[in-house]
């Protein structure tokens, strides 16, 4: 069973737009295609969100900026979330601008995941530094970030 797509009134889709918005910000591509999913008509649906963006009830910068602080608390590195952020159709200046406003010290916070993960325990050998080294990666930090984090708890131990 498929759902068919409604026909698509421009009332219909600002409010189903609307609906979506009141509960956290989307990227304009993100609700395009979630508006799509529901509603036949491209024209219309595109019409909606240039009318939604000029009166400022929808923003790809205000999503970024969102997306940026969630991600941050969450203990997620610029790398990984650049590239979470790509896929929801943000350009890579709206995230750079919202990276540059946030004043985020990377390397504190790399630290921080860090210890949060490994308890502050010192590192015991080289498959221990390789397995923080990867969770770090895999966070999203890059390598001189892991770096200071782990040379931070080497000191931090004596």
């Amino acid at each position: 069973m498929t759902i068919q797509p409604e026909s698509a009134s421009p009332a219909k889709i600002r409010c189903a737009a609307m609906d979506l918005l009141t509960g956290r910000e989307f990227s304009r591509a993100e609700l395009a295609k979630k508006l799509d999913k529901r509603f036949d008509g491209d024209s219309a649906i595109s019409a909606v969100l240039d009318r939604l963006q000029e009166e400022g009830l929808q923003s790809d910068q205000r999503f970024a900026e969102a997306f940026l602080r969630s991600r941050i608390y969450r203990g997620q590195g610029l790398t990984r979330i650049r590239m979470d952020i790509r896929q929801k159709g943000i350009k890579d200046q709206l995230l750079d601008a919202a990276v540059e406003a946030s004043e985020t010290d990377w390397f504190a916070l790399a630290r921080e995941v860090a210890e949060r993960k490994f308890g502050g325990k010192p590192i015991a050998d080289q498959k221990d530094k390789a397995k923080r080294v990867r969770f770090l990666q895999y966070r999203g930090f890059n390598f001189d970030q892991i770096k200071h984090a782990l040379s931070e708890i080497e000191l931090d131990e004596y």
